[in-house]
């Protein structure tokens, strides 16, 4: 949205049944990547992750309870405004969302699904959700007793969904069909036990990156995009095993614009993994880790400018920043701003 000091903003989703204040806004310093808050809205229970229309008209937030449901806002200068009530996802506790070909797209942690909801012309959702259940466990009986759908992604083309379940070590491929039906084309097992999180790509499309939850490592895979096919070629540990306390729990990893650095959040261990990356887009090592600024570090987001990364440390309840060195990928903390029960930082 256009703003009249020629900035950003910056929208940082919580835990509003652990005192979070829902959707807060954010002006963001295009110099120093500094936060400012300036509104927040409770209008929606545990807005835990969001999602930003391309255009930069709407924001879509999960509303992460045991009904589970999504709402819509249009971005004003005041702030986000409902579009209507939230609309069912026929699925529980969702925990991630985005947007592919005219629809809303949820992973549904509790009940290990995908749901499909259509964008109106108004930005507005619609219902009822289209459902796609998982099915399967791992080997952890405490977290894998069933599918944990935990992200959903478009691949770089469009022209697929990935779904990222902790529950069965496995990512999914998936279509829309033209009513927005997610049609399953292939399930990738993944390492039994690695309880896979969320996913990113390489700017260059060609590779996908698999962060996982109950183990400190990414695992490496090729992306066929014309094939529509995941294959995982290796992995790679976020910590030494030094440094690995007994409660670990890697949340989100991004990638650097120019294709040469990732970066993961650990919760836990409280610290953020610099990744180095060679020209194919594979891991070469582990740089080094930094605190993360706060406690439990549920995502971490890069500005699109790729010179800041912002850390939403859930437990601590803050938003910290990091200019990172462009030479070595190492971020440096600039400050943090009070955000109780953070989860999630977008862009617009």
């Amino acid at each position: 949205m256009a703003t009249n000091d020629g900035g950003r903003r910056a929208y940082i989703g919580s835990f509003t049944t652990a005192g979070g204040l829902g959707i807060t806004t954010a002006a963001v310093d295009p110099t120093s990547g500094a936060l400012t808050p300036l509104h927040s809205t409770d209008a929606v229970p545990n807005p835990s992750y969001l999602v930003a229309s391309p255009d930069g008209r709407y924001l879509y937030a999960v509303s992460e309870t045991p009904d589970g449901a999504a709402a819509a806002f249009a971005l004003t200068p005041e702030g986000p405004r409902p579009l209507g009530p939230t609309v069912p996802v026929g699925g529980a506790d969702p925990t991630h969302l985005t947007l592919l070909g005219g629809h809303l797209v949820t992973a549904n942690y509790s009940s290990g699904s995908v749901s499909v909801l259509p964008v109106r012309a108004d930005g507005s959702l619609g219902g009822p959700a289209r459902v796609l259940t998982h099915e399967g466990s791992g080997p952890q009986t405490d977290r894998q007793e069933g599918p944990h759908a935990h992200a959903v992604l478009p691949d770089p083309t469009g022209g697929r969904l990935l779904s990222v379940d902790l529950g069965t070590d496995s990512v999914r491929v998936c279509t829309l069909g033209a009513d927005g039906t997610p049609v399953l084309c292939d399930e990738v097992r993944l390492r039994p036990g690695s309880g896979p999180r969320h996913l990113a790509f390489h700017p260059r499309g060609d590779r996908a990156y698999v962060i996982n939850e109950l183990d400190p490592t990414v695992t490496v895979c090729r992306w066929d995009a014309g094939q529509g096919a995941l294959t995982p070629r290796g992995e790679i540990r976020l910590l030494t095993d030094e440094a690995v306390p007994t409660a670990t729990f890697p949340s989100e990893l991004v990638v650097s614009p120019d294709g040469r650095f990732a970066w993961a959040a650990n919760r836990g261990h409280d610290s953020l993994s610099v990744l180095a990356l060679d020209a194919a887009g594979d891991p070469t090592r582990l740089v080094t880790t930094v605190p993360c600024g706060g406690h439990w570090p549920r995502d971490l987001t890069l500005h699109p400018d790729g010179r800041h990364l912002y850390a939403a440390n859930e437990r601590s309840g803050d938003v910290t920043w990091f200019t990172v060195d462009p030479e070595t990928g190492i971020p440096a903390r600039g400050g943090a701003i009070e955000a109780p029960a953070a989860s999630c930082v977008v862009f617009v």
